[in-house]
This record gives C-alpha cells, sequence and structure tokens, in this order.
C-alpha cells in the first residue's frame, strides 16, 4: 500500500523555498513529489496547512544504551528524530575487551547509563552493532569509533602519555573498527582516558579516520578559559591530517570567557579559508549536562572509576580535591569554576538511598546533607560509584542564536537517556528550534532551520540517501503543524513531549501519529560503507 502526503508545503531539506505539493512512499522509498493522483488502496495523509520534511538527524546523542534495552526511543520519535549518530565523546559502548567490562561500565554510566540486561560481551564496533540491530530499534542508528575505548584496549586506562608503540596499536584498533562501519571518530578530551591523548596521539589517529573519509567529532580540551589554545588544537589536527573538524555542542563557557566567542569563531573561518572542513553541533539551551564526576580535577579519574573512588574515599586526597577545584589547574575546564556551585544541579542517580539529590544544586545538597558542597557531593559521588547526571548553566540566549545562525551549525540533543530530571533537550531540543527561534523569535526561515536539522548533518555524516525529501530516498518523513510545534519540557519539569510533531514516519512506516507511537521500530543499522 502507497502512502500519499496529500497538499503539504514541502519543506525538503536542501533549504530550498518550500511548496506546495504532494509526497508519495511506497516500499520505504520516496517514489513521487508533485501533484499525484490517488489510488483505490493508497492511504492518504491530509497535510493542508502542515510542513512536510525529512526527519531529523541528531548528530550527538546518548542513546547507545537505550536503543537496547528501550528500543522505541519514545523521547527521540516524539520530536521527529529519525536518524541517531551515536559512540560520542570518546567514552561509549565500543570496542570492549572483556577483562575491561566491569571497569568501564562504571565509567560510562554518567553518559550512557548502565544495566544488567545484557551481558555486554559484544567485544567491538561489528558485535555492538549486531546487537542493536537485533532489537529492531525506532530510529536509524549509525555509530563513531570512541577514542576512549580504543585507548583503553591498546593500553588500558592509566592516565599517562601513550608510547610510539602504543599509538600504532591504537592506530590498528580504530582501523578494525571503521571497516566494521562506522562514520568517524569521536573523543571527549574532558573525559578519561581521553583526556590523557595528547595531540601528537590525536594527529595520528586522525590520518587514519582521514584515511577512511571519517568525520572527527570532538568535545574539545576546553570549552572555558583555555578556549582559543583548544581550538587551535583541533585547527591543527584538521590541517595535518585533512580530516573533517566537526565540534560537538559548540559553546564558550563563564561570563569571564563569553568575549572569547568572536575570536574563536574567527579562527574557525580562517581555517575554512584555508581549505579545512568545519562544521559543529549545538542543543538550543543556556545550560549543559554531563556527568557529575567532571567536577574532579583530572588526576581523579586516572586508572578508572575504582581508582577514582578510592581516592574520594581518602580525607587527605579530598583536600587536594578541593584545593585543585578552588585555585584551578591550567588547562583544565572546572565546571565550578565557570558555572558555580549554585548552578550545578543533580540531575540522575542510580540508587534509591540518593533520589532525594535529584533536582538539588550542589549547595542545596550541602544544605541537605548537613555538610559543605564538596564533600556533600564528594560523598554523593563515592556512594553512587560516580554514576549521577548534572545539569549546569553556562551561557546566555544571546549567544545560544549565534551559535544557532552560523553556516557550520547543525542541531543535536546530546540527550542523556536516564531517569531523573534530565535536561529538557533529551524531549524537545528539535521543536524549541522550530517554534522558538522560528516562529516566536524570526531567527531562522523554516527552510533554513530543516535544513540544519537534515540535509546539513547528512552531509556531515556522508549519508547517501537520507536527509533530503527527494525520490529514491529513504522515507523518513516529519509532518508537523507550523503553528503549534514547541518543546513543553523545562528544567524544574523536563519529562515532558513536545507539541505539533503530528506524524513520524521511519523507512516508510509510520511511527507516530496524532500523538501515538505505533511502536513500528522500523529503524536501521547504517554502517557507513568502505
Amino acid at each position: 500500500m502507497k502512502t500519499i502526503f496529500k497538499n503539504g508545503n514541502v519543506i525538503d531539506g536542501t533549504g530550498c523555498d518550500g511548496r506546495i505539493a504532494d509526497v508519495m512512499v511506497d516500499e520505504g522509498r520516496i517514489v513521487a513529489i508533485g501533484k499525484i493522483d490517488v489510488g483505490v488502496n493508497d492511504q492518504v495523509i491530509d497535510a493542508t496547512g502542515k510542513i512536510i520534511c525529512p526527519g531529523f538527524i541528531d548528530t550527538h546523542t546518548h542513546s547507545d544504551l537505550s536503543a537496547i534495552i528501550n528500543p522505541a526511543l519514545s523521547a527521540k520519535i516524539r520530536q521527529g528524530i529519525t536518524t541517531e549518530l551515536l559512540g560520542q565523546d570518546g567514552v561509549a559502548l565500543a570496542p570492549l575487551p572483556e577483562e575491561y567490562i566491569p571497569a568501564w561500565r562504571k565509567n560510562i554510566a554518567g553518559l550512557d547509563g548502565d544495566t544488567d540486561k545484557i551481558d555486554w560481551k559484544y567485544k567491538n564496533t561489528d558485535g555492538y552493532l549486531n546487537l542493536l540491530a537485533s532489537r529492531h530499534p525506532a530510529t536509524n542508528l549509525a555509530y563513531l569509533v570512541p577514542h576512549g575505548n580504543v585507548r583503553m584496549e591498546a593500553m588500558g586506562l592509566d592516565g599517562r602519555p601513550s608510547t610510539r608503540e602504543d599509538v600504532a596499536k591504537m592506530c590498528e584498533v580504530l582501523e578494525r573498527e571503521l571497516k566494521a562501519g562506522a562514520f568517524g571518530l569521536s573523543t571527549g578530551l574532558i573525559y578519561m582516558p581521553c583526556a590523557f591523548g595528547d595531540t601528537a596521539e590525536m594527529i595520528e589517529l586522525c590520518k587514519v579516520t582521514a584515511k577512511y573519509d571519517g568525520i572527527f567529532v570532538v568535545h574539545q580540551r576546553s570549552e572555558a578559559d583555555d578556549i582559543i589554545n583548544s581550538t587551535q588544537e583541533l585547527i591543527d589536527i584538521a590541517t595535518a591530517t585533512g580530516v573533517w573538524l566537526h565540534i560537538s555542542h559548540m559553546k564558550v563557557c563563564g561570563k569571564k570567557n563569553w568575549g572569547l566567542i568572536d575570536q574563536m569563531l574567527g579562527m574557525l573561518e580562517q581555517a575554512q579559508e584555508a581549505g579545512i572542513r568545519i562544521s559543529f553541533d549545538q542543543y538550543p539551551y543556556v545550560a549543559g549536562s554531563t556527568m557529575l564526576g567532571v567536577i574532579l580535577p583530572p588526576w581523579v579519574h586516572s586508572g578508572g572509576t575504582d581508582k577514582l573512588l578510592e581516592r574520594l574515599a581518602s580525607p587527605e586526597l579530598r583536600a587536594k580535591m578541593i584545593d585543585d577545584i578552588q585555585q584551578g589547574i591550567p588547562g583544565w575546564d572546572n565546571f565550578i569554576d565557570f558555572a558555580g556551585l549554585d548552578q550545578i544541579f543533580v540531575t540522575s542517580v542510580k540508587t534509591a538511598k540518593n533520589q532525594d539529590a535529584v533536582g538539588l544544586n550542589l549547595v542545596q545538597l550541602g544544605e541537605l546533607r548537613g555538610k559543605d558542597p564538596y564533600n556533600a557531593t564528594f560523598d554523593l559521588l563515592f556512594e553512587e560509584e560516580n554514576a549521577v547526571g548534572m545539569v549546569d548553566f553556562y551561557g546566555t540566549e544571546e549567544h545560544v542564536i549565534k551559535f544557532l545562525c552560523r553556516p557550520e551549525q547543525n542541531v543535536c540533543t546530546d540527550g542523556l537517556m536516564g531517569a531523573g530530571k534530565p535536561h529538557p533537550r533529551v524531549f524537545g531540543a528539535f521543536p524549541r528550534v522550530l517554534g522558538k527561534y522560528v516562529r516566536e523569535e524570526g531567527c531562522l526561515s523554516w527552510e533554513a532551520a530543516i535544513r540544519k536539522m537534515t540535509g546539513k548533518p547528512a552531509e556531515v555524516l556522508g549519508l547517501q540517501d537520507r536527509g533530503l525529501l527527494k525520490v529514491g530516498y529513504a522515507a523518513d518523513i516529519v509532518m508537523f503543524d507550523p503553528n503549534t510545534i514547541a518543546d513543553k519540557g523545562t528544567f524544574v519539569e523536563p519529562n515532558q513531549y513536545p507539541e505539533g510533531i503530528e506524524i513520524v514516519m521511519v523507512n516508510g512506516r509510520i511511527a507516530l501519529i496524532n500523538g501515538t507511537e505505533s511502536y513500528a521500530c522500523s529503524g536501521t543499522v547504517i554502517r557507513k560503507q568502505y
């Protein structure tokens, strides 16, 4: 049975003006766009007054584990996302040698969660992608090879510089994982063990990535005080290797650093003029979200989570941690310094014992526990084995708009999928752009915004048949009401689905219609072909 969207405003993802037209879908593909006659057995959807566009592509997502244990992925489907890029921040699920399973589960719990519902013995990217496919996810899923996983397999979790032999082993592992169908390399240069890798290490890994025409997706070493040097490091890596540089969740953190934005953007423009390919993604909020453990100085993380917990158990080392946080360490992004104890909020914990901490900032946590906020926070991290999520406020609406309007930008969620009170971007990043920044504030046209959600990220990834409404392309389609589309979640009550998304289709099957999920789970694992 063919499906025909009739009389909608078709915005195709190229950035060109929309037009009133019909879109026909058959056997998972778009087969016609224009004035289409309806057959007796065709399913007809009246799209009058609605916008029809490609399904949204989320280039920074943390659904890596959720897609296995809860493949319906409601928070993504309900905001129109049909394709997600996993393996972010250099610390994700694969590769994972069996001897590192216990330690690595603790290391990633704050970003991706944890579960005993799988045995974790998939070993590598090929095994992990096969596991994902067996779960029949609701969205299409692509993968990046995480630097931290590669480094762990090659040299363990020790916080030491790599040797020439270590780097050679890492390059072997990376090449093997890319050949399994990953779209590039990710790193998070504030996360362990990635942070122990120097520029030379990253250059060698990016040479391998560029060989396979993969992208280099990076949470840079500093988004705050040292952002100029951090940005220069990324440009140096891209210049030395020719790799496509994609900067994760673009931002500049802390009031004292906001004056550096124009200088940083100027550096990116000069690099592009010199021939470097650069893009970045961004979620449309003034606050970020990650694992609370990032507030600890880098040396605390050396050796993995078990070593971190040993150090948290030492009063003497706690005193050193507090001193390092208060005095700062050159080159280290100090979240407490740029956000403040009162602007960092606990969003999730894994045990019932500490559920009362969820929703509190670190000052309030100290008051609740009858301790200073530092030791109250250290206690929480120790008792939860570092599996604590947080939200931190760092920017302004003016900066959100400035980055949103850049030609290099595409939209993402960076959504941590755990329980508790997550960042509202998990539920509403894409509708927020359309409702707030297009309809209400007029910062972008519908066509420009939709390109940043569809055609632009497809180009970054190198997707051959997604991201556009085009005959022959996969039928990933969203229909929404431009008069009502809006995000609903707030930082106080984030767990709210958006309004205005009426139909979501993934590979030709309807996943959402008028607020009701069909649980078609028609997504696919997309492997890059080499």
